[in-house]
């Protein structure tokens, strides 16, 4: 750099201190606003019975960085740079950005898609093609998720959105399937009377639709009695867990045989003498 050069570049600075100065004010105000907007945002819509939690991180995250675009307008006016050229400017360069960035966009239009249908909300446990956890917020790029282990998993809304999704925690009520093989020499309606018996215990097990016992396969070494209730989904593996608990002690004590795989290795007795030496 030529020493004239250097003296324009100290004039220009000095002739527009002030207004660089404010510049840099404004943008350090609109980092400061966006960062407030967006917590004040969380805050009260997190505080609203009225509000479903699903949109709050959306909105939060639209207020963050509209505030930013506008502070960084506003001080490069300030600085006097014309900001409608830098607009054509930004226009040329969103649209190669938006071709460089289509996964990114896409992740965008995605999470725009999970807030305004809600397959999925804050709270539900859901598994979208493997992955599986409790959603914990959707934000404008990813999905946050906690899966029963406690693993945080971070998935783009583009995964969550392109997939099939099981929600189990959408309906009010699931249908529990219990199945439990016993001997075939053992009772059946013996059988059948515990398992009803258990389900009719359970004050948790609905009683419309009605819970039934069905001999539901014959198989190579155990009849397969199943069990099916319908219960709150909140309470389902409480419910199975006590089940089949339950189901095993039940059995024991009134004689009935849950069988198990087993080998059975037959010796073929070793050949005679008079065989072997010929």
């Amino acid at each position: 750099m030529t020493e004239p050069q250097f003296n324009n570049i100290i004039l220009w600075l000095t002739a527009n201190a002030i207004a660089i100065a404010t510049g840099l004010v404004i943008l350090i105000v609109g980092w400061i606003l966006s960062r407030f907007a967006s917590r004040t945002i969380r805050k009260l819509l997190q505080g609203s019975p009225r509000i479903d939690t699903t949109i709050t991180p959306l909105l939060a995250d639209t207020a963050h960085y509209g505030i930013l675009v506008v502070a960084v307008m506003m001080a490069l006016a300030q600085m006097g740079v014309q900001t409608t050229s830098i607009i054509a400017v930004l226009g040329a360069a969103g649209l190669a950005i938006a071709l460089a960035l289509q996964g990114t966009l896409s992740n965008i239009a995605a999470g725009v898609m999970l807030i305004w249908l809600r397959p999925i909300a804050a709270g539900e446990y859901i598994d979208a093609n493997g992955t599986a956890g409790t959603v914990v917020e959707i934000g404008l790029f990813a999905t946050r998720l906690k899966a029963a282990d406690g693993i945080y998993i971070f998935a783009p809304n583009s995964v969550i959105w392109n997939t099939r999704i099981s929600n189990y925690s959408r309906e009010d009520s699931r249908r529990l399937d219990l199945t439990i093989g016993i001997g075939y020499s053992d009772d059946m309606s013996l059988a059948r009377d515990l398992l009803m018996k258990m389900a009719a215990d359970e004050s948790r097990v609905l009683a419309d639709p009605a819970p039934v016992v069905y001999v539901s396969a014959l198989g190579s070494s155990s009849v397969d009695m199943l069990l099916r209730v319908w219960v709150p989904t909140a309470d389902y593996w409480s419910i199975l867990f006590a089940f089949t608990e339950r189901a095993k002690r039940d059995f024991d004590a009134n004689g009935i045989t849950i069988p198990f795989n087993q080998l059975d290795v037959h010796l073929d007795p070793p050949a005679e003498a008079s065989k072997a030496a010929q």
